[in-house]
């Protein structure tokens, strides 16, 4: 489990991998992850976007922006959780993901909040320092 916490809304991270949908003789390996934001402060806040750098064990870097998680923009209130799982192809065994998403609190003031770096792995595969 990863976890970081940015301006009281703390994100943490599960990451697992999906041998089912994985396929390494032709080098696609699929992981999942998921994810559950939890608003420790004491406004209101509502989760506009996401902004993911996703990275491979060979150093290739995609971006993924857009709207929302999972088709949602999830407003929560103080105490409240919000938790999603979603999934990456990779084109490597390794790899490794972080990002941020852009809040915007009761007040409609913008702010971002940081996505921990977290590992992507297959189980008992050698795997190299990122």
């Amino acid at each position: 489990m990863y976890e970081t916490v940015t301006n009281d809304i703390a994100i943490s991270v599960e990451p697992f991998y999906i041998e089912d949908q994985s396929e390494p003789d032709k080098e696609r390996w699929v992981f999942g992850y998921r994810v559950t934001i939890e608003n420790r402060g004491r406004v209101p806040v509502q989760l506009m976007t996401r902004h993911w750098r996703i990275t491979d064990a060979r150093g290739r870097q995609i971006e993924v922006k857009g709207e929302g998680v999972i088709g949602e923009q999830p407003h929560l209130s103080p105490g409240e959780r919000f938790q999603y799982t979603s999934g990456t192809p990779l084109s490597t065994p390794t790899g490794f993901m972080m990002g941020s998403y852009g809040m915007v609190a009761e007040d409609g003031l913008p702010f971002e909040v940081a996505i921990p770096a977290f590992s992507l792995d297959v189980p008992d595969e050698r795997r190299p320092l990122h």
